[in-house]
């Protein structure tokens, strides 16, 4: 699926409800919908704004912009949501694939930008990634394409590798299909697959001290926002691991 150009939201392109449209004759007033918090999205808030001001937009000036942080507690996400649609806002930018069902959930007719790390359709936030339909467009990896060649990869670099490791967020929306993507790729190649759950800064440490006594010889992080905001963390802890077979 295509990522479409922001701007065509904000310029009121004719796919959208006009109702959404009458909004941006005035200053328009986009809403943000993050499941972290601003400190954790600091380099993609710089590049959201520089994408904006590209397009001629900066904020302050000629577009407002909403900010709702659920500090990473997804079952905020539903009345942030909420609040954003009363405000109400011309379109809703979303970080995760968490925040992209809640916006979704909350509103038929304005806009919503996503990103997200499962397949949309099965979300339900799109009707085909061909034609996306309704209020939502985005973009996505595909994880239901992609998982097979993470681990077609890692064998490839690592031939000799049986055992293996999923990193996953719990809380995903899209986890279950997630696993059953990597479990089915990693049966096609004849490794063993162990799914790793974390949740919390203590989960992340606990995972990958989990993978020496293991014996897991590559791991996989699946995407998620939660560990897309904790790259550094994730880097730190890895080297840690240099004394066994890990790679």
């Amino acid at each position: 699926m295509r990522r479409r150009n922001f701007i065509a939201l904000l310029g009121g392109g004719a796919a959208w409800p006009l109702a959404a449209r009458a909004q941006l004759q005035a200053t328009p007033v986009v809403g943000f919908l993050g499941g972290q918090t601003p400190e954790l999205f600091t380099s993609r808030l710089h590049a959201f704004r520089e994408g904006l001001s590209r397009s001629g937009y900066i904020e302050g000036r000629n577009v407002a912009i909403e900010y709702r942080w659920a500090q990473g507690k997804d079952d905020r996400l539903p009345a942030l949501a909420a609040d954003l649609v009363r405000q109400p806002v011309a379109v809703i930018a979303t970080s995760s694939t968490s925040s992209a069902i809640a916006a979704k959930a909350s509103t038929s007719t304005i806009p919503i930008v996503f990103v997200v790390s499962s397949d949309p359709v099965r979300l339900g936030l799109v009707q085909s990634l061909n034609q996306p339909g309704g209020n939502a467009t985005g973009s996505t990896n595909q994880g239901v394409d992609v998982a097979p060649k993470r681990l077609e990869l890692l064998h490839e670099l690592l031939p000799a590798a049986k055992v293996m490791a999923l990193l996953i967020h719990p809380a995903n929306p899209g986890v279950e299909s997630e696993m059953k993507d990597h479990q089915h790729a990693a049966q096609m190649l004849g490794v063993q697959l162990h799914v790793l759950r974390a949740g919390t800064e203590d989960e992340i440490a606990s995972a990958f001290a989990a993978l020496a006594p293991l014996g897991v010889e590559a791991l996989v992080i699946a995407p998620d926002n939660f560990f897309n905001t904790r790259n550094q963390r994730l880097a730190t802890l890895a080297p840690l691991q240099s004394a066994s077979n890990f790679q």
